[in-house]
């Protein structure tokens, strides 16, 4: 049986990106939307360069300019591109990589109106998450048969990523502020858990 994959986001330095490579995380997610743990293309693209051949290299963009994602990502070798704003379909068909949509959950939705929402749009996976770095979990039964590629965020850590993974067997897990010393800085034992626990 296939095993739920493990990205780790907010990557922003080359020690916490080789040290989670080394832990055995499948993903790394670089963020290049306003945020705390924001990094500039020239130093996204020094980290992919020095990573193991095997880990996919994900960009997340929220609601930027078409040409700044494709050049981006041309610049820097990221493999995916996360989009996490309100982008359409249209938007969508104009990125040059494998597109990973995030789809905002909402206190009322359920897993027909999630589906809804996901099914306009012709992507790799979904991110389903209640809100962009809230660090809040959402009520996971919601996404109970929804038969599209789906990766869940918000709120996951260590303690609690073993329970989904084996309530929903999910595509892949989403951590950033769960696996962190301080915004952007990334705690060693906190990955190495987390990953362990999705086993």
């Amino acid at each position: 049986m296939r095993h739920t994959l493990v990205k780790i986001c907010g990557i922003t330095n080359i020690d916490d990106a080789l040290m989670t490579a080394e832990f055995g995380a499948d993903a790394l997610g670089f963020v290049f939307a306003e945020s705390v743990r924001n990094i500039s293309p020239e130093v996204a693209r020094k980290i992919v360069k020095r990573l193991p051949p095997f880990i996919t290299t994900v960009g997340v963009f929220m609601d930027q300019e078409i040409n700044y994602v494709n050049k981006v990502t041309d610049y820097t070798g990221i493999d995916v591109v996360q989009l996490h704003g309100e982008e359409s379909t249209e938007y969508c068909k104009k990125i040059n990589r494998r597109i990973i949509k995030r789809i905002k959950i909402d206190t009322n939705d359920t897993s027909e109106t999630l589906f809804e929402k996901m099914k306009p749009y012709s992507v790799s996976a979904f991110l389903l998450d209640p809100g962009a770095g809230s660090g809040r979990t959402f009520d996971w039964s919601k996404a109970f048969g929804i038969d599209l590629s789906f990766i869940i965020a918000g709120g996951l850590t260590p303690e609690n990523v073993r329970k989904v993974v084996h309530l929903l067997k999910p595509y892949g897990v989403d951590v950033s502020s769960g696996v962190e010393k301080s915004p952007g800085k990334k705690d060693g034992e906190k990955i190495a858990r987390f990953i362990r626990e999705t086993k």
